[in-house]
């Protein structure tokens, strides 16, 4: 028959949509107990398989302060693994911060746990001045 799917597509269909659903309900989780301000920004941390996005965003006047992405050149120029460019991504966006006027952000990791290219984007933010 044609169009007719196999057990072992919707299979693995069902779990990454399960994962994705299970991402989204953690986000939502730690999204409604935090709120970005002019004082302190929320740092929203995007993570796909190759790169790393990260912003700090005032949630009263929904405007972006500062932002900083593996996609950036003198990043996407650097050497190292994804882990180490996350870090990087961190630092710049310290230093932008800095810039800003900005000293503190509440971290949004996004759904996704506190663990490897999240982490280190962390670490790299707080290394570069940012109190989190």
């Amino acid at each position: 028959m044609a169009g007719t799917r196999t057990t072992a597509h919707v299979r693995s269909k069902s779990r990454t949509s399960a994962r994705a659903a299970s991402r989204t309900r953690r986000h939502l989780r730690v999204r409604k107990k935090m709120s970005g301000s002019a004082v302190r920004p929320r740092l929203a941390v995007t993570r796909s398989a190759r790169n790393m996005y990260a912003q700090l965003v005032d949630d009263v006047t929904g405007r972006t302060l500062a932002s900083a992405s593996t996609l950036e050149a003198e990043i996407r120029r650097g050497s190292g693994d994804k882990k180490a460019k996350a870090r990087q991504v961190g630092k710049l966006l310290a230093e932008r911060a800095a810039g800003a006027g900005i000293g503190a952000a509440v971290l949004d990791r996004g759904g996704n746990a506190y663990h490897g290219r999240i982490a280190a984007l962390a670490d790299g933010a707080r290394e570069g001045g940012l109190a989190l």
